[in-house]
């Protein structure tokens, strides 16, 4: 083991998230938020001004002021690297923008063998500007506060390919799966490659966790996320827990009620629930040995004062049944990412509980 892996084991002492993760009992109950960085933040849309999404995820300044807004707001137990899921595709070669009101728009959609064996690999040297900002993070992040690093899974990743941008039924996307696995699962080793490497340029510039989002998996029934996902996504796990042993691993997707245990089996040491499925049935599901995280639902937050604070309190006891259950502890989040209308304050009164209780 590495001099920076038996570090990060003893950061789980001063580090809460580390420590929920990892089976370690934290000081207090790690909370942070998907889509922490981004518009509910008033200083997040001044700093953006001008600067189109794709640009701002590649200039290091940039993504380390965005990614330390919501800390020094909300005071949270982690920051996660303000990215996209794209952009390790964008870094590539890959033609595709970030439209406003639309998402990920794929110019060349890749839809046959052709374009699957067309596909440019990724070298670590196109992400380095990622690197650079994971580096300033380190240095800047108040003590006790993780920095996770993230991609998007091979299925998400290859759902935008195909779609051509975000699609509601993933028709296209199911109709290669089905009709041509060969070139399927050509097309989910080559996303898996690039998911990798832009996962160990963040672990090598001083990352402390990592999410993989696999955010579209709930289209799938369990049956077809083991037969074509499943293997793909274990595969970028063990690599990552080849090359960083130490670095605790996120799982999360939306909608994936049915898939938990399956997402679990896939290798992560969290596995992220949304807010469709109680934490403490959500531990049933996934099994003993791993940590959960979740699952407020992000709408809540747009209720009353009284209201909000019920419902946070609903999710910390959810998750204290689910460690009773088995679970090796739990991380508080939503069950998705902030909405855009959120009140700031709201979040952070949300932290303040989550840490008084």
């Amino acid at each position: 083991m590495s001099t920076k892996d038996e570090s990060t084991r003893d950061d789980a002492v001063a580090y809460p998230l580390l420590a929920a993760a990892t089976g370690a009992t934290p000081s207090r109950r790690p909370v942070w938020f998907m889509r922490q960085a981004g518009r509910s933040l008033p200083e997040y849309r001044k700093v953006r001004e001008g600067i189109g999404m794709l640009q701002s995820c590649f200039r290091p300044d940039l993504v380390c002021e965005i990614t330390l807004q919501p800390v020094r707001r909300h005071r949270t137990d982690a920051a996660i690297l303000f990215s996209d899921i794209v952009v390790p595709l964008k870094a590539a070669g890959i033609d595709l923008d970030i439209v406003s009101g639309i998402g990920p728009v794929i110019e060349q959609p890749v839809r046959d063998a052709a374009a699957v064996a067309a596909m440019p690999e990724l070298d670590p040297e196109q992400v380095a500007p990622v690197a650079e900002a994971v580096r300033m993070l380190r240095g800047e992040l108040p003590a006790g506060v993780a920095l996770i690093g993230f991609s998007g899974a091979p299925f998400t990743l290859a759902s935008y390919l195909v779609e051509g941008g975000p699609s509601r039924n993933h028709e296209r996307t199911k109709a290669l799966m089905y009709s041509d696995p060969d070139t399927w699962n050509a097309l989910l080793g080559k996303l898996g490659d690039i998911a990798i490497t832009f996962l160990r340029a963040q672990a090598d510039a001083g990352a402390q966790a990592f999410q993989l989002f696999d955010s579209w998996a709930g289209a799938l029934s369990l049956a077809d996320y083991r037969t074509y996902v499943q293997p793909h996504s274990e595969r970028v796990f063990a690599a990552l827990r080849e090359s960083a042993p130490a670095l605790p691993a996120f799982h999360f997707g939306v909608g994936t009620g049915e898939l938990l245990g399956a997402m679990g089996e896939a290798g992560a040491d969290v596995v992220g629930v949304d807010w469709r499925t109680p934490l403490d049935v959500a531990a049933g599901r996934v099994g003993p040995g791993r940590a959960l995280q979740g699952n407020l639902d992000p709408a809540v937050l747009m209720a009353d004062r009284d209201t909000v604070e019920a419902q946070v309190r609903r999710v910390v006891a959810e998750g204290d049944a689910a460690v009773a259950a088995g679970a090796t502890g739990h991380v508080f989040n939503l069950g998705h990412g902030v909405l855009p209308a959120t009140d700031p304050d709201v979040l952070t009164r949300v932290v303040e509980l989550v840490h008084e209780l």
